[in-house]
């Protein structure tokens, strides 16, 4: 990833340094926004891509690095298929739109999640955003698709199995065994991450990144995912920027907590 220019994240007057490297959202509550206002859920799915843009935006500006918005979850395939349809249109839809705006502003799209249950068209067009923008530098912007973060970390152990079929593992260096096991996920060679938000007043990870949320700092707020903007973003920021993050290492002197 490109360095950090520092210039803006100074301007806003938050340390660059204590800028968080991976955000990841789980962006809720567009169907009770949508509900609340007598409208369609599906209204409410598009509203939030007004939300989508203003994160970018204020991610760019704060030169956070890796931006990861969970878009569809393994477990939301449970819902109606009519939802469902809607739900992939709208991500054709958006890709097809802003694909030209986000190369032109050097953001890297990725996708992770289990591309066998989507349709050629939509893997299609990932494949394709993928390719354009692998250049890309100033933003790494990752969509989890039909993502679960058990199915991750099942899938990874299944390459590990695989890879170490006819030489076992030894387990007494943990570090270099993380290290192996790490290389099968979805994530691989990204910093694991630091903050995690999510939108509509839930408390739970929703099995979201569950390996790479180990120590994450997890900012829950009851703004709907429709109302979110580049405001609620850098107050996230803010917040995480003046957390003590120890990692199990004791507090040192002058430390708040």
């Amino acid at each position: 990833m490109q360095a950090r220019s520092n210039d803006t994240a100074s301007a806003s007057g938050i340390d660059p340094a204590r800028l968080p490297r991976h955000v990841a959202i789980v962006m809720d509550g567009n169907g009770r926004w949508a509900r609340a206002r007598h409208l369609p859920r599906t209204v409410g799915h598009q509203r939030g891509r007004r939300s989508v843009r203003a994160t970018i935006r204020a991610a760019m500006r704060l030169d956070v690095p890796l931006l990861t918005l969970f878009a569809f979850s393994s477990e939301n395939w449970k819902r109606p298929t009519a939802e469902i349809d809607a739900l992939m249109n709208l991500f054709i839809n958006a890709l097809e739109k802003e694909l030209d705006e986000l190369d032109d502003n050097g953001v890297r799209l990725t996708f992770i999640g289990d591309r066998s249950r989507l349709d050629a068209r939509v893997c299609e067009l990932m494949a394709k955003a993928e390719q354009r923008t692998a250049d890309n530098r100033r933003l790494q912007l990752q969509i989890a698709v039909s993502y679960g973060g058990q199915w991750d970390i099942l899938q990874a152990a299944r390459q590990l199995a695989e890879r170490h079929a006819e030489s076992p593992l030894t387990l007494s260096d943990p570090d270099s065994l993380r290290h192996e096991f790490e290389r099968g996920l979805s994530t691989a060679g990204q910093p694991p991450v630091d903050l995690f938000i999510r939108t509509g007043g839930e408390r739970r990870l929703s099995n979201f990144l569950l390996w790479q949320t180990a120590y994450a700092e997890l900012y829950f707020t009851d703004v709907l995912w429709p109302l979110f903007d580049e405001g609620e973003f850098e107050a996230a920021v803010r917040w995480f920027a003046g957390r003590n993050r120890r990692f199990g290492r004791v507090a040192t002197q002058g430390d708040d907590s």
